[in-house]
């Protein structure tokens, strides 16, 4: 397994997340742009689509029912996230 490649892969999602996170703030405030809408939803079909991939070959993201598990491996495969 490439470490480079995941923490590159991580990353990006990260950084979706936090425009992701900024559009949201600014669409609370001009509901009506029309523009920022259409870049947070192209953004977070971005996102979910790194996420698939993400978990397909690194594993979990997250838990509590939001990303799925595989057998015979999955949670107890390190690194996590928050320890890259």
């Amino acid at each position: 397994m490439d470490r480079v490649e995941q923490f590159r892969h991580l990353r990006r999602i990260q950084e979706i997340d936090f425009v992701l996170v900024e559009l949201n703030l600014y669409l609370d405030t001009h509901p009506d742009d029309l523009q920022a809408l259409e870049q947070y939803n192209w953004l977070a079909r971005q996102r979910a689509g790194l996420v698939s991939s993400y978990e397909q070959q690194y594993g979990p993201l997250t838990n509590f029912g939001h990303s799925l598990n595989r057998y015979p491996s999955g949670w107890d495969e390190g690194p996590w996230p928050w320890e890259m």
